[in-house]
């Protein structure tokens, strides 16, 4: 034999025993980055603000070797349907710290290791995914988060490259086709509503990384839009960054003077001294709003805990839809349908665990008088 034909032997034989080469496949993700893995993922990690709840949503939540710290946290309050129906998450290892801020040396520690370490927000917060996946030699795939508004469909290929990693594609499109059943339904039920018949809301209490007081609120609101509400915070050319959250000033709440009000409950976190619904009790100016002298103000789960919880984003406005056009959503009762999101997206009826922890306050009148 040749030494030329030696030489090419060789080569071959080394490059078919390198691990990039056997048994991987590549993925292309949301920061455009090709990532190899293996072409068969039983063990991942989520890094990052709502990966895990998507793991969940794609019933792939076995998946997971370990969470980040968030998931151990012992509080009074806990807003996440992922969580609370999977309450094994608390006794899984630590690799790091919350909203993605991962420690390589924790991760190379775990056993078993994960194969996959899915992350979200890696271009805005928390450790840089090439970074991590250089120091732990494990493969990083970056999804987009999205929204449920201009960004769902980042949000739709997020769970369809997440279901190609772990082989839940049928899994990813059932969840996609889901949320746009119950967003159509919402739209159909409300959109031949003449625009000068719909009533003026405003949601207050919004969460944007940790509690906030009344004036924090989401331009943007989806369930607003989903049932063709007039949502005074929205204004056509306003910024992305506006669009996400905002907070509106009390004299523009007070001069807007909605016809129906609603709190974000995620408020209650400040305590009985503080917060929205503290402030719509004492607050002069709040107690000359209509909505609150006639008793027109409704409790919503958050729409942020951990980013936004997208089961509670539907409940919600099929709540909404309810309280603004009763006549139209005569055959819905928001806890039933609630839980029939929760146990589709997360496996288990958890509205009552919720309300619960929300003193009762969620789907119903708020006591503000």
């Amino acid at each position: 034999m040749s030494r030329s034909i030696q030489s090419c032997l060789l080569i071959l034989a080394m490059l078919l025993a390198l691990p990039a080469f056997a048994g991987t496949r590549a993925i292309v993700d949301a920061s455009k980055r090709t990532v190899n893995v293996p072409e068969r993922v039983e063990r991942s990690i989520c890094s990052g603000s709502g990966c895990l709840r998507l793991l969940t949503y794609l019933q792939a939540q076995s998946t997971a070797v370990a969470v980040d710290d968030i998931e151990s946290r012992k509080k009074t309050f806990d807003a996440r349907p992922y969580a609370l129906a999977n309450p094994q998450f608390k006794s899984l290892p630590i690799f790091g710290e919350f909203r993605g801020h991962d420690n390589p040396e924790l991760i190379l520690t775990l056993e078993p290791q994960p194969q996959v370490i899915f992350k979200t927000y890696a271009s805005s917060m928390g450790y840089d995914p090439v970074e991590l996946q250089d120091k732990t030699g494990i493969p990083v795939v970056v999804l987009n988060y999205g929204n449920l508004g201009a960004l769902r469909p980042q949000l739709y290929q997020s769970l369809r490259t997440m279901g190609e990693v772990i082989g839940k594609q049928q899994r990813a499109e059932a969840v996609i086709a889901f949320m746009e059943k119950q967003i159509d339904d919402l739209v159909q039920r409300t959109a031949d509503i003449p625009e000068q018949q719909r009533p003026s809301v405003f949601v207050g209490g919004v969460a944007f990384k940790g509690p906030h007081g009344y004036q924090s609120t989401e331009p943007g609101y989806p369930p607003f839009s989903f049932v063709n509400a007039h949502n005074l915070a929205y204004t056509k050319g306003i910024t992305k960054k506006e669009l996400s959250h905002s907070d509106v000033s009390k004299e523009k709440i007070v001069e807007w003077n909605p016809d129906y009000l609603f709190l974000d409950l995620s408020t209650l976190q400040l305590g009985d001294k503080a917060g929205g619904l503290f402030e719509l009790r004492t607050d002069p100016a709040y107690r000359t709003l209509t909505a609150v002298r006639e008793g027109r103000v409704y409790g919503l789960l958050p729409y942020n805990w951990y980013t936004q919880n997208y089961g509670s984003i539907l409940a919600n406005a099929f709540f909404i839809g309810k309280q603004l056009y009763p006549e139209r959503f005569t055959d819905v009762d928001p806890a039933a349908k609630a839980d029939e999101i929760y146990t589709f997206l997360v496996g288990k009826p958890v509205y009552s665990d919720m309300n619960g922890i929300f003193r009762g306050m969620a789907y119903k009148p708020v006591p503000v008088n």
